[in-house]
């Protein structure tokens, strides 16, 4: 059974896709962007800054799906520049579990809407 996942803790979706799918066991997070989830706007700050909001939005479109970031199988970011790799990784592994963390895929060097510097997608487990 197909369920969307809709919350006020995460932007709303900026185009036609839900902000997640809960699928099965599975919940499929959209690509979220470093926006603010009151205003909607991208929220100013270094790479740093800006992985710490996406993180928060995936948390939340998690959370609503019942589960968490522990649960989380497969991540994929989308960096505006490579170098950008150290300080967004610092900040996206506070996140998780340390002794078993997703697999992920990094891909830079992508134009992101409203000039943000990353973006972030997740597979997780639902829980129970």
């Amino acid at each position: 059974m197909r369920q969307v996942v809709k919350t006020g803790n995460a932007p709303a979706a900026i185009g036609p896709y839900s902000q997640g799918v809960k699928v099965g066991n599975l919940v499929f997070a959209s690509g979220q962007l470093p926006l603010n989830p009151t205003t909607g706007k991208l929220v100013e700050g270094d790479i740093k800054v800006q992985t710490q909001q996406v993180m928060q939005n995936v948390a939340g479109i998690l959370k609503a799906s019942g589960t968490s970031m522990r649960n989380a199988v497969k991540v994929t970011v989308f960096l505006r520049n490579l170098s950008d790799f150290a300080g967004m990784n610092e900040v996206y592994g506070t996140f998780l579990d340390p002794d078993a963390p997703p697999a992920r895929s990094t891909v830079p060097n992508v134009d992101l809407p409203y000039g943000a510097l990353v973006e972030i997608e997740v597979i997780a487990e639902a829980e129970g």
